[in-house]
């Protein structure tokens, strides 16, 4: 499975441990022709969950992304994904608009919820 997400150059993949531990695992997708970055696969390992350890990665994803030399980054998330949501908010994406989200949508597999935040400087 990982083998085919890292295919495409674009997708730089990230683990956060803590000592020997596995705490999360997440990408910065860089798509030069959108002239966007997308923070994507998202995950914390189940037993350190709700404890700031996604903020935290997303966090340290956003750095990563200011290499991009892109304005803002975005997350999609399935809308029942109600912690997620909640992290993304956390670490200080908004909503995108209605109209966005319609656009954004067009032609994905599912109606995500797309979020925006700016990138820090690098």
């Amino acid at each position: 499975m990982f083998r085919r997400w890292h295919a495409d150059p674009d997708v730089h993949p990230f683990v956060l441990c803590q000592g020997d531990s596995l705490l999360g695992y997440g990408e910065v997708w860089i798509d030069p022709a959108e002239r966007e970055v997308e923070l994507a696969r998202i995950i914390v390992a189940p037993p350190h969950r709700g404890r700031g350890v996604g903020r935290e990665l997303v966090h340290l994803l956003l750095k990563r992304a200011a290499s991009s030399g892109f304005r803002d980054a975005f997350v999609r998330v399935f809308p029942d994904n109600t912690a997620a949501i909640a992290c993304y908010l956390g670490a200080g994406f908004s909503m995108v608009s209605t109209t966005e989200q319609q656009q954004y949508n067009a032609g994905q597999p599912v109606d995500y919820l797309w979020m925006r935040t700016p990138v820090p400087n690098s």
